[in-house]
């Protein structure tokens, strides 16, 4: 009597929810899947890379050697040894040395070591590389120089990001106008790195006129107080920010206008024209939100980005970031701190197109996850 029953109208709806469930989990599952085999292969390829399929060991094993040589000529007992006993020892040196650097072992059978922690995250300690505290861990040296590439990377990107949708956006509603042609002809420049421009704002701003920093991210002697330390921080970054911002600036406007364009031509929009509607309203509404998988994606890969760093141009302005840190590790041949810095990157490139699917789908109701059109 007090049962209730349901209808064919309710169980229809619960399979369906069921089968959706069902999809995305698949989905959900075989896509992780495959992005961890990819960054996995990644991984494995910047380990052979940075270690030149173990060609490093060769030239780890004669450093060893030079150092020892250097080391034990200053050794008043090791000169007073037999030639016997001296070539006895230094061998016996040069085995302990290589043990303690894990050069004992096939290169290959480290490889897959290596692989194993970096997937874990365990990143261990550098070869040569230390923290401005004088640690080896790779963790460290990586966090002590990620804030000031946030500074500068998040600086430049979030100005050029929000700027020039703000500008394409305009530029797309008055084509043909005096700066639409402008940023049309100016969009070729953009073909010029930043360390380009960096090197030009550097003679103009710091030799020439001499009213900004050549590098650097503090002056010398560093401030005393907080306030001080922060206009000097801000003063420094002005060309660095500067040099970025240029350099990308045409190149993004005319690729952002373009794509405004394209919509804005649509059916749709002169419909919504012919109703009356506002410019406001109809680039919300009609332009910005079709428009909306494109502009997540570009700003998510813009968050990956910043995390880099711009190596080049760290390097001219001597900026103590993370593009900075992989110039000096690739000269140094540091395998630890090189694949330190691309796990991470990695993983978040992994998750970051993991989760932008999710995010066309909400934004997007004709994106649906896991099936055969998504």
């Amino acid at each position: 009597m007090g049962e209730k029953v349901q209808t064919p109208t309710k169980i229809v709806k619960k399979k369906t929810k069921d089968t959706a469930f069902a999809r995305v989990a698949k989905y959900s599952s075989l896509r992780l899947l495959s992005l961890f085999i990819t960054v996995i292969i990644g991984v494995y390829l910047t380990i052979m890379i940075a270690n030149m399929g173990g060609y490093v060991d060769k030239i780890m094993k004669g450093q060893i050697r030079e150092k020892l040589i250097v080391s034990l000529r200053e050794d008043p007992n090791y000169q007073l040894m037999e030639p016997t006993a001296k070539a006895t020892y230094f061998e016996a040196r040069v085995i302990n040395e290589e043990k303690r650097l894990g050069l004992d072992q096939p290169f290959m059978i480290r490889s897959f070591r290596f692989l194993y922690n970096a997937i874990r995250l365990d990143l261990g300690q550098a070869q040569f590389m230390t923290s401005d505290a004088g640690s080896r861990s790779v963790k460290l040296i990586i966090l002590e120089r990620l804030p000031s590439t946030l500074l500068l990377m998040g600086t430049a990107n979030f100005v050029l990001f929000f700027a020039t949708i703000a500008l394409a956006l305009v530029l797309s509603r008055k084509y043909g106008s005096f700066w639409d042609k402008f940023f049309i002809t100016a969009s070729p420049l953009s073909a010029m790195p930043s360390w380009f421009y960096g090197i030009f704002l550097i003679m103009i701003f710091a030799a020439v006129f001499k009213i900004l920093p050549f590098g650097g991210m503090i002056g010398s002697p560093p401030p005393e107080t907080t306030g001080q330390y922060i206009v000097d921080v801000l003063i420094h970054l002005i060309l660095p920010a500067a040099s970025l911002i240029i350099s990308a600036f045409p190149a993004r406007v005319y690729n952002w206008r373009t794509f405004f364009m394209i919509y804005s031509s649509e059916d749709y929009v002169e419909m919504a024209k012919a109703k009356g509607l506002s410019d406001k309203t109809i680039r919300n509404r009609y332009i910005l939100r079709p428009t909306l998988p494109m502009i997540i994606t570009s700003f998510s890969l813009m968050i990956i980005a910043m995390w880099t760093g711009a190596i080049i141009t760290e390097t001219v302005f001597l900026w103590p970031g993370i593009g900075r840190l992989i110039f000096q590790a690739v000269g140094m041949s540091d395998t630890a701190v090189i694949v330190g810095t691309t796990i991470i990157y990695a993983y978040m490139l992994a998750f970051t197109v993991f989760f932008l699917d999710f995010a066309y789908a909400l934004v997007d109701p004709r994106v649906k996850i896991g099936s055969s059109s998504s």
